[in-house]
């Protein structure tokens, strides 16, 4: 007799009857889920037949508090076996080095436009979060973040080895062990639908019950559908090579790309091609495509299509995989498959409006059902057929159906696949065989299934909708892991849209936080996007507690955006790593600037308390307040292979910075000045390698750098005004330098300085910003001296500031090519003291748009302004 399940304070006999109790419940509640952002398109009846509720709906998830409670509940549990110490969770980042590949039976269970290895993941779980703890991702594609907050409780045992050894060298201690619950969300139906198969599980017995007796109904619908007669033998076809056709420029005689064009032996183009018929000879560059007008039986219309033409097949032929040309056959290939019938059901839908999505409309490739050769069509559709009401059959169908497009490509070393990240069709499809492409994929689900085969459902929750209207309650999480879209790096709606269609299932891309020119979204719409899910996610995180966000985006602009929206929604950045993918590291620390490489980006959501006192407290008390927590969610020591490495977010700098760009999200004036904060900033912290550091974390540092004495200064590459002077205050901290010193050293730092932003010559920022002695050599002033230099460069800035307010009013200029950025910062900050909001958007209207996305502190004052206007 099956166990009595217990769910949400009800009882069910068995899962099914709880099934079907949550699901008539959704049908109730799915007038009012609708209202929400990011509801999918769709029937309401296929989303509920997709969904498992209340631990995985195809939409918004009433549940979710309530699951939540529950769940903090079972701490007290945790607590009463000592399995839960709240008081050593560390406050600090996660900055040390991970090296992590991608080969792995869950990794590998299913493909997505992108994913981040599940055992990184476990890394930063383990050291923010405690057994129990709730960890939320709100663009959790295939649901990563589920699986690494599960495996937290039974690792293999390569990874568990692996991380103990990680904790033990760096934290001279153990990680602690132990479920954490976690709740994951996405726009996209299929992410949530794939994300709910990787993070639960089924028994092999069942597993392999239900797959022998779906290939053996495969098998029999396919029929001789991928066998041919070669040699008077019957022989299983792996794959069929479709060549794109071209035309000869002289007499219009067919050129096959494969073997005329492409020469597969060398696996690369010919130079130069000849016709076979005129024996004209021309450039593959200079042919033009041929088409063909046909009639699809499906749209019911004539349509003009690239031709495209079977030229080899790949076949078992006497216990060997052999190629075969066409012609060598013992059958007429082509006539076989025009007279194949398809009946089941596929989807007949044009492709969307897109960035992505219609770039195979110039070939007559417009509808999903043009992405399929006709035997591949009819294979799918039967398979769809087969495995569609099964829930770990269903989760291969996906993989299959996109393998078995004509996006596969020919590789000559083997291992055929879609090029990730669009939907691009080569000139040469690799057709493969669907049975042979299914059954490879359900033998890969079944090493899956043995990884996960403790998991439980009612450990996570799934869900679909918006990042941005979340129906979770406020401070309720304790983590929050994300890995959100970057800008235009993936068009990740248009990419799914295929999937989505056998699905039943669209995205609702109306706040899908991306750069694309069709949906009328640039740099700044996908801004304010992630604004407004930063801000969900700012309100649902626990005061006190952290976010990281795996950031993969090459521009700088984009990374200003994120970091504006970080900052915007309230969140404290207290730590940016470097994430090689290729090496499948995260690599040593980099300054915040970088945009080489991927990143994490380590943030905080600050106390209350600290909130509260800048806004209400003496500002001389509640200044220092922010500090010193900023300060104590720094990395305090990184080790880089053996030596100490300088943490530039230490320095008296960034944490100005820190201070006014948090002062300015909240509303609240700016306090103090530069040169007073330093001075007070020496004496209430302690300054070790021009870091400084609370009483508690100096000695920490100086036990850590004992063990890695040498110091390893940041290369600081100058891009802007302001690094320059920092770069110069470096040099001249060591000594007094004259300018033929300084000059051959300085013209090497300045390599990266951005286009449109003018830079004063070497001699001028050394007169505006340091002292010059009798005999000719700079020094950095002192800090009296300081404030007298500060006051006469403001003034000048703020001179050459008004010169663009005067070019900005005069109705008859054009947008400047270049300005001065330091300007542009004091004038803004003045604008901002004296609340013209109206100035700072006429200028940033004015200066090269480049040069307000890729500066942070600009692009905070415009965002701020357009508020306030």
């Amino acid at each position: 007799m099956a166990e009595e399940i217990t769910c949400l304070g009800k009882t069910f006999n068995n899962e099914e009857e709880r099934r079907e109790y949550f699901r008539n419940e959704l049908r109730k509640k799915l007038p009012e889920l609708k209202k929400i952002d990011g509801f999918p398109i769709g029937e309401d009846e296929d989303i509920i037949a997709l969904s498992d509720p209340p631990y995985y709906t195809a939409c918004p998830n009433p549940w979710l508090n309530d699951i939540i409670d529950n769940w903090e509940i079972e701490k007290d549990f945790l607590r009463s076996e000592n399995k839960r110490d709240e008081n050593n969770i560390p406050n600090y980042p996660y900055a040390i080095d991970v090296s992590e590949g991608k080969n792995n039976p869950i990794y590998n269970a299913h493909s997505y436009h992108t994913k981040v290895p599940h055992p990184a993941i476990m890394r930063y779980i383990l050291h923010y979060t405690q057994p129990g703890d709730i960890i939320f991702d709100g663009f959790a594609g295939t649901g990563m973040t589920c699986v690494a907050a599960q495996l937290c409780a039974n690792p293999d045992k390569e990874t568990k080895i692996k991380i103990e050894k990680e904790w033990s060298a760096t934290f001279n201690n153990s990680p602690n062990w132990g479920l954490r619950k976690s709740i994951c969300s996405d726009l996209s139906p299929i992410a949530s639908f794939l994300a709910d198969k990787f993070s639960s599980t089924e028994s092999i017995e069942k597993f392999d019950s239900a797959c022998n007796k779906l290939l053996s109904d495969f098998r029999d619908q396919l029929g001789d559908l991928y066998y041919v007669n070669y040699k008077h033998s019957r022989c299983e076809i792996n794959y069929v090579l479709y060549s794109d056709v071209y035309l000869c420029p002289n007499c219009n005689e067919d050129i096959v790309y494969w073997g005329q064009i492409f020469d597969y032996a060398n696996n690369s183009d010919y130079e130069n091609i000849r016709c076979l018929k005129c024996e004209t000879s021309s450039r593959p560059k200079n042919l033009e495509r041929k088409f063909t007008t046909v009639f699809d039986e499906f749209l019911k219309e004539t349509i003009r299509i690239k031709k495209t033409v079977p030229v080899q097949v790949n076949l078992k032929y006497r216990r060997k995989n052999i190629n075969v040309n066409l012609e060598d056959l013992d059958e007429d290939y082509l006539g076989k498959i025009s007279n194949i019938k398809v009946n089941n059901f596929f989807p007949i839908s044009r492709m969307p409006e897109g960035d992505e999505a219609r770039r195979n409309d110039r070939t007559g490739i417009t509808h999903i059902h043009h992405f399929y050769s006709r035997e591949n069509l009819k294979a799918i559709s039967n398979l769809y057929d087969v495995c569609r009401k099964d829930k770990y059959t269903f989760f291969g169908f996906f993989n299959t159906a996109w393998h078995g497009t004509l996006m596969r490509r020919y590789n000559s070393g083997g291992g055929h696949r879609p090029k990730s990240g669009t939907l691009y069709i080569p000139s040469v499809s690799s057709v493969g065989n669907i049975f042979n492409i299914y059954q490879n994929k359900l033998s890969q689900l079944r090493r899956f299934l043995f990884e996960t085969k403790d998991f439980k459902i009612s450990d996570r929750v799934i869900f679909t909708s918006s990042a941005n209207s979340l129906l979770i309650k406020s401070s309720s999480v304790d983590y929050i892991f994300t890995d959100p879209p970057f800008g235009a790096n993936i068009m990740y709606s248009e990419l799914s849209y295929i999937w989505e269609h056998w699905l039943k299932l669209l995205t609702n891309n109306t706040k899908e936080a991306i750069e694309n020119k069709t949906q009328g979204k640039g740099k700044l719409e996908y801004q304010n996007l992630m604004i407004e899910c930063f801000s969900e996610f700012y309100r649902i995180l626990k005061p006190n507690k952290w976010m990281t966000v795996e950031f993969s985006n090459p521009s700088a602009a984009i990374w200003n955006s994120i970091q504006t929206a970080l900052q915007k929604a309230g969140f404290i950045i207290g730590n940016v790593s470097a994430l090689d993918k290729k090496q499948g590291s995260i690599n040593a620390y980099t300054t915040p600037t970088a945009v080489k490489q991927d990143l994490v980006i380590s943030c905080y959501k600050p106390s209350s308390v600290t909130i509260k006192n800048l806004k209400e407290q003496s500002l001389d008390i509640s200044i220092w307040e922010f500090v010193e927590e900023y300060l104590n969610h720094l990395p305090i020591h990184i080790n880089v292979s053996g030596k100490t490495s300088s943490i530039i977010e230490r320095s008296p700098r960034i944490l100005f910075d820190k201070l006014v760009t948090f002062c300015i999200m909240k509303g609240i004036s700016i306090p103090i000045d530069s040169i007073t904060f330093q001075s007070e900033l020496k004496k209430r912290f302690v300054e070790k390698d021009g870091m400084y550091f609370t009483n508690e974390q100096v000695m920490i540092y100086e036990n850590k750098k004992a063990t890695a004495p040498f110091v390893v200064q940041l290369k600081w590459q100058v891009a802007t005004e302001n690094e320059g002077i920092e770069w110069l205050k470096r040099e001249l901290n060591n000594s007094f330098l004259k300018y033929q010193d300084i000059q051959p050293k300085w013209m090497q730092a300045i390599t990266a300085i951005r286009k449109g932003d003018i830079l004063p010559e070497l001699s001028n920022i050394l007169e505006q910003n340091f002292i010059q002695e009798p005999d000719g050599s700079w020094r950095v002033p002192n800090l009296n001296e300081s404030k007298d230099r500060d006051i006469i460069r403001e003034k000048a800035l703020l001179k050459e500031f008004n010169t663009y307010i005067e070019l900005a009013n005069n109705p008859k200029s054009k947008r400047m090519k270049e300005v001065r950025v330091e300007a542009l910062r004091a004038g803004f900050k003045h604008c901002w003291d004296v609340k013209d909001f109206q100035t700072i958007i006429e200028i940033s209207n004015k200066i090269p748009q480049n040069l307000l996305l890729e500066d942070e502190q600009l692009l905070m004052y415009y965002d701020i302004a357009k508020d306030r206007m």
